[in-house]
């Protein structure tokens, strides 16, 4: 699952909406929608962002949230290390081979770690 779509859910969820019925009122497949849910789509077209903002009524930081969600779902991501250091390159490997196996706990530790690096 990805950000975006643990939040859309919960946005379903909250106002009691199914997939099938939100689909088909933003004119578009169930099968996509549970696909972005789920993770198995790449990341929502800003257009569609919009669209799921304005169906949920959502306003000002709400719809900034889920913007930020949505950029930070891209479910097959790839990492230029190039012209990084050999610690850099070894880390984003490490990290691409064990991210399965992280408990959410520290997931979110090293997700803290990255996070204090914008509040510098």
């Amino acid at each position: 699952m990805t950000p975006f779509g643990e939040r859309v859910r919960e946005l379903r969820a909250e106002r009691r909406v199914t997939l099938s019925q939100m689909a088909e009122d933003l004119n578009i497949s169930a099968a996509y929608l549970s696909a972005l849910e789920h993770g198995n789509r790449g990341r929502p077209t800003p257009g569609l962002v919009q669209q799921i903002c304005g169906y949920f009524g959502l306003i000002w930081d709400d719809v900034e949230h889920l913007k930020r969600l949505a950029h930070l779902s891209q479910p097959r991501v790839t990492l230029n290390t190039s012209g990084l250091s050999a610690h850099a390159t070894a880390l984003a490997n490490e990290l691409a081979e064990a991210i399965r196996d992280l408990p959410d706990a520290k997931v979110q530790e090293l997700r803290a770690v990255l996070g204090e690096r914008k509040h510098r």
